[in-house]
């Protein structure tokens, strides 16, 4: 019966990336967006104007993805040492991006469909109303793009492991990104449309309105996309790049009888890797000693060697 501790042993499972910079600013646009969403409705409905109603709903779309921004990360720090959780909560937060991610990709279809229509069917614009909810938009974005600029790369992470040596690495953020493109979503509309408006007004071009949502549409649709594609491998333990791993199989093969017959390497966060391999040999070596050889691997932060003895290698 062992009597020591297991601790030296024991694998930390918290792969937690913490950017309380990012969560404070994050709260703040939050707050921005809510007062602004309000006091755009709140006018809207007293003044009769469907501009101000329309933009102050549109405000509270996002106000609602950066709602599952912070949540995603208290969740994930509430969370941290919860059992229920394999590896930890890392991917809450990339959860949290993804469905921002969607959410900014409906968002971008509703303005196709939208702008379409009104290019089709045009409606009449009241210029000045429009002009001046256009101009509170893209000033209450412009401050939030600024608040949340640079802060989707962070180096902060909560887990400290044995295969890190000094390496300065920026972690992605992919939940405070997702929030900051919906903020910059916003300005960009914003911006299209008083270039649109002031066209309309001072030269009839009432259909530039209908065009610059399409255009609008289309660049918040690739970047929902490409956040989408950044997120969904860590959700679905997309393996890591092919030249890496084979890296790590000819680091371990070096020079012995030693194979590898199986290997696994995946994201336990949007920073972190895990990996799990099988080595064959006919003169096995203690566990220790392989991953001794993997040191420099620093994207490694969680490893299992499992080392099985051959009669017969070909």
């Amino acid at each position: 019966m062992h009597s020591q501790t297991l601790s030296q042993w024991q694998h930390s499972h918290n792969f937690v990336s913490t950017n309380p910079k990012g969560e404070k600013r994050t709260l703040w646009v939050l707050w921005l967006t809510v007062i602004t969403m309000v006091a755009e409705i709140t006018a809207g409905s007293l003044y009769g104007s469907m501009a101000l109603l329309a933009d102050g709903w549109h405000m509270g779309t996002h106000a609602a993805a950066f709602m599952i921004t912070i949540y995603a990360y208290r969740y994930a720090r509430k969370h941290t040492d919860n059992k229920a959780f394999s590896f930890g909560t890392g991917k809450v937060s990339v959860l949290g991006g993804f469905t921002s991610a969607i959410a900014l990709g409906l968002v971008a279809l509703l303005m196709m469909v939208e702008s379409v229509q009104r290019l089709f069917s045009p409606e009449a614009i009241q210029f000045n109303e429009a002009i001046m909810v256009a101009i509170i938009g893209l000033s209450v974005n412009v401050i939030s793009v600024f608040l949340l600029k640079d802060d989707h790369h962070h180096d902060h992470h909560g887990h400290d492991h044995t295969h890190h040596h000094g390496h300065d690495h920026h972690h992605h953020d992919h939940n405070l990104k997702a929030a900051y493109f919906h903020v910059l979503a916003d300005a960009l509309t914003s911006l299209l449309a008083i270039v649109a408006l002031l066209f309309g007004k001072y030269y009839g071009l009432n259909w530039l309105d209908a065009i610059m949502g399409i255009v609008g549409a289309v660049i918040i649709s690739r970047w929902a996309w490409g956040l989408m594609k950044q997120t969904s491998p860590i959700l679905l333990d997309g393996n890591i790049d092919t030249a890496y791993q084979q890296k790590i199989i000819d680091t371990l093969e070096t020079g012995t009888d030693d194979r590898v017959s199986d290997i696994h390497i995946w994201k336990v966060s949007a920073n972190h890797y895990a990996a799990m391999i099988s080595l064959v040999t006919h003169t096995p070596k203690p566990a220790q000693d392989y991953k001794q050889l993997l040191t420099n691997f620093d994207k490694l932060s969680h490893l299992t060697i499992e080392v099985n003895r051959c009669q017969e290698l070909h």
